[in-house]
């Protein structure tokens, strides 16, 4: 035997108590979020440092070398890379 369906009204309350507990959860992140403002200007200054490290990279590297580099960020530490023209090849 199957259970009669809840009606319409059972569902729209449902619903609103999902929204309710969404928009809840949703503030309480932002507020959050709020509070770590001081994170951001650390990652702000640590992206200068590191962008200062790959421009005077990148100028040590024109200076000393011949080559053409670039600079890439890089969770291996890797400021610059060297950039290799590709030639045809000779018949």
């Amino acid at each position: 035997m199957a259970a009669n369906p809840p009606g319409p009204g059972f569902q729209n309350k449902t619903r609103v108590a999902i929204l309710a507990e969404l928009d809840k959860e949703k503030r309480r992140l932002l507020q959050s979020q709020s509070m770590n403002n001081p994170g951001e200007v650390r990652d702000s200054a640590e992206q200068q440092h590191i962008a200062a490290q790959q421009k005077a990279a990148l100028q040590h590297a024109h200076v000393h070398s011949s080559g053409f580099f670039i600079t890439q960020d890089s969770s291996f530490g890797n400021l610059i890379l060297p950039v290799l023209p590709r030639l045809e090849p000779e018949f």
